[in-house]
């Protein structure tokens, strides 16, 4: 059976232990005890949460876990406890798996054990992380990031990605994939996802233009064109220019190209199809322009971040 333990402290955010249910559903799943899961504390006493939710926790003792989770909360952005520290010190000796949700990458940088790693957390944090700690390389945009024992993820749901990848690495793809279907998920993101999705960005406010967004991810392989897509919010393309620049802040053309990128990094990252095939699905119509869209967009060609994904699972 493989120990999991969540280290928590005052004030910690609730959210991050949105990954326990992951191990649950694994046992679940698989219809046996695969993961025992505590929750591990300074001095193991109850603790209230960041949103006044109070969690048991048990006292840091001679056990020895097989994965370590240290979670987030702004309570240790700038200093972690002694007693943390010096128990994720300790523990990342014996542990195969020593890892961080959302903030809890600030805990694990001030303990010393991201000195010359690859590391992320949430977006809004990543500059502070890096300006802080410049011994990091820390990767802002990145869903979750594996380097050799050490596992890190950005902001809150970002650690139940974490917890599955955890579980497929162990157990295999179809578990994890079972997991995330209880969990009513609509897909495990890898690791080289973006935090940001397209369509939040945009936000649109108005059915109508919500409707074309809808229509366009649908049809990305399509040309397109600003008349194709007035058409679809029955409007005349001025009228719709102005609507969807009103709404969005961003030109359809420009918002379009978006949601290709998102669409081709994630085939990109699933590793089924080659550029030409994914440059096709997603309408770049060829390699050469979905390059040049990804180097404007990301400053990396398609073939870099399908490396770097690859890379991560392969760790």
């Amino acid at each position: 059976m493989t120990c999991v333990a969540f280290v928590v402290f005052e004030g910690f955010q609730s959210m991050a232990l949105a990954a326990m249910p992951v191990f649950e559903y694994a046992n679940f799943s698989a219809g046996e005890a695969l993961y025992d899961v505590s929750v591990l504390s300074e001095h193991g006493r109850p603790l209230r949460a960041s949103g006044g939710l109070s969690v048991g926790t048990e006292e840091f003792d001679e056990r020895v876990f097989d994965t370590v989770i240290v979670v987030g909360g702004d309570a240790i952005l700038q200093q972690a406890p002694e007693g943390v520290l010096n128990y994720l010190r300790a523990s990342v000796k014996t542990a195969r798996r020593t890892a961080s949700i959302c903030s809890g990458a600030f805990v694990l940088a001030q303990a010393g054990l991201l000195d010359g790693r690859r590391a992320t957390t949430h977006w809004a944090y990543a500059r502070d992380l890096q300006a802080r700690f410049p011994s990091i390389k820390v990767e802002e945009d990145r869903i979750y990031v594996i380097d050799g024992s050490i596992w890190t993820s950005a902001g809150m749901t970002a650690g139940i990605d974490l917890a599955l990848a955890m579980v497929e690495k162990d157990h295999g793809a179809e578990l994890a994939r079972s997991v995330a279907q209880k969990l009513v998920m609509y897909h495990r993101r890898a690791g080289g996802q973006s935090q940001h999705s397209a369509l939040l960005d945009l936000e649109p406010k108005s059915d109508r233009i919500q409707t074309v967004l809808g229509y366009a991810r649908e049809h990305l392989a399509e040309a397109l064109s600003v008349e194709h897509l007035a058409d679809v919010a029955r409007l005349s393309p001025r009228q719709f220019s102005r609507a969807f620049r009103a709404e969005t802040g961003q030109s359809p053309a420009k918002a379009i190209e978006n949601l290709r990128l998102e669409a081709a990094r994630q085939l990109l990252e699933r590793g089924r199809l080659n550029l030409d095939q994914i440059a096709v699905e997603t309408g770049f119509s060829d390699r050469r322009r979905m390059r040049e869209a990804f180097l404007r967009a990301f400053g990396q060609p398609p073939q870099v971040i399908r490396r770097n994904a690859r890379t991560d699972y392969a760790a």
